[in-house]
């Protein structure tokens, strides 16, 4: 047999190092999306939290690289950006709870109860909205709330009218664009919960409600604060729906893109606030095992 050319013998080398470390083969194969996420990602969070530190000049706003701690006094002191800051809480807060308790049902519903053909349909009618455009999802519901519009038409006959733009209608919203990432963990916790759990239940004389705080909860926590996560952060950041169905309601958000033109340390400051909330609740979730049902 002929010995291999002189070039292949290098790489056959290298071939039978990487064979015989796996450590190495597994660092080669993640320093690409290592060095994107750190270049990218932490690294824009870097410039932005480097950023927040410099001042505007009050005549020209030409950024000045100026090291002060201004733009974070006047976002903790300032009512008006706390009022801003807490509102932006309060919406993510009510979007979660609103999904969690109509999620539940619904994946209960999936995974228990619906037959095994109609499951899989089931799961395509909660992906199929993520597969329309999100502005038109959004529109879709300003035409709904608008004066005379078609929820006004349908309570309109009991006395009741339409409340307009402004922070339910964003509750409201955004519930609904978010609702199918509460929905899929949710459903993943309930059809990996052991059947002989809820057997073992019901033989012990266990009531339906019994039953649930005592053993599908404690199992299907964890996925519910799974779906939570991505519902508080997207409600968090949200910018667009506040913009199509707020009305005059301020977020954090709405807030960072009105300060970004004028005045980009400030809008970088209050843009570590929403940052900061986010890395507070995976914080205070990552106890649940929820990282580990995402």
């Amino acid at each position: 047999m002929a010995p291999p050319p002189t070039a292949a013998r290098p790489l056959r080398r290298a071939a039978s190092v990487l064979h015989r470390r796996a450590g190495l083969r597994l660092a080669l194969l993640l320093s690409a999306p290592m060095a994107w996420l750190v270049l990218a990602y932490l690294g824009s969070l870097a410039v932005l939290l480097l950023s927040a530190f410099w001042a505007v000049d009050d005549f020209t706003y030409d950024v000045e690289r100026v090291w002060n701690t201004a733009n974070f006094s006047t976002v903790l002191t300032e009512p008006v950006y706390r009022a801003i800051a807490l509102r932006t809480l309060g919406i993510a807060v009510a979007v979660t709870v609103i999904d969690a308790v109509v999620a539940f049902p619904m994946a209960f519903y999936m995974a228990r109860v619906a037959r095994p053909r109609t499951r899989k349909l089931l799961v395509v009618a909660v992906l199929t909205p993520l597969w329309a455009s999100y502005l038109v999802k959004a529109y879709a519901w300003r035409v709904i709330f608008s004066q005379g519009g078609v929820l006004d038409w349908l309570v309109g006959p009991l006395g009741l009218s339409s409340p307009g733009y402004g922070t339910t209608a964003v509750i409201v919203v955004l519930a609904y664009l978010w609702l199918p990432y509460m929905i899929l963990p949710v459903y993943s916790g309930l059809e990996n919960l052991p059947a002989n759990l809820l057997d073992a239940s019901a033989d012990l004389g266990a009531s339906a409600g019994r039953t649930f705080r005592s053993v599908v909860l404690p199992q299907v926590l964890p996925s519910v604060f799974a779906g939570s996560v991505f519902t508080f952060s997207l409600s968090l950041g949200d910018y667009v729906t506040v913009r199509i169905v707020g009305g005059k309601t301020q977020v954090l958000g709405t807030a960072i893109a009105d300060n970004v033109t004028l005045n980009l340390p400030l809008a970088a400051a209050l843009s570590c606030v929403p940052v900061v909330l986010i890395v507070g609740y995976l914080l205070a979730v990552r106890r649940t095992g929820a990282l580990e049902s995402l």
